[in-house]
């Protein structure tokens, strides 16, 4: 005889037999719209940092360094977004090969050298903060400065909750925090 699933109950999930909370289902109803989110912001970036010879990833290591030339590792720490330092290597060392940064010493470490944009690499970030106000200026128009704010305040609510949820799990070691 085949056994039937029991209603509510999700093999192999941990506590497969316990409903969401009407929370729980609000937050997991903000999952896929936020991903889809992020991917309109990408393809914004795309649209914006193809006429000027950049990708996203390139303005936001570049973007990284205008004001202050930075070592790789805390470029990462920076950017976010769960950029592993090894990620940002290749994106500096590609933007130092295409003339659009350099490395220079770091007089705090020797090894760790410095990224900073070159005249190329300020006159594309110029180019690209023109764009991204306009860009960003015709999106909030239609949207509103005080609903922006006020899902801004949400979204940040739940990254720290989340993070607070993490570190409990992990102990607080886990590396993306």
């Amino acid at each position: 005889m085949e056994q039937q699933p029991v209603p509510g109950v999700e093999p192999g999930v941990r506590g497969g037999d316990r409903a969401r909370t009407p929370a729980g289902d609000a937050l997991t109803d903000l999952v896929l719209p936020v991903f889809e989110l992020n991917g309109e912001f990408l393809a914004a970036a795309e649209l914006m940092t193809r006429p000027v010879g950049l990708t996203p990833a390139w303005w936001q290591v570049l973007g990284a360094t205008l004001d202050e030339a930075l070592p790789v590792a805390e470029i990462a720490r920076r950017v976010g977004l769960g950029l592993a330092r090894q990620s940002v290597q290749r994106v500096a060392d590609l933007l130092v090969e295409r003339g659009w940064a350099v490395y220079r010493d770091n007089p705090g470490h020797r090894r760790a050298k410095l990224l900073e944009p070159t005249a190329q690499g300020r006159s594309a970030l110029r180019r690209l903060t023109a764009a991204q106000h306009e860009w960003a200026d015709t999106v909030a128009e239609e949207v509103g400065e005080a609903d922006l704010r006020r899902a801004l305040a949400i979204i940040r609510q739940v990254i720290d909750s989340s993070r607070r949820y993490r570190d409990g799990r992990t102990g607080g070691s886990d590396p993306a925090t």
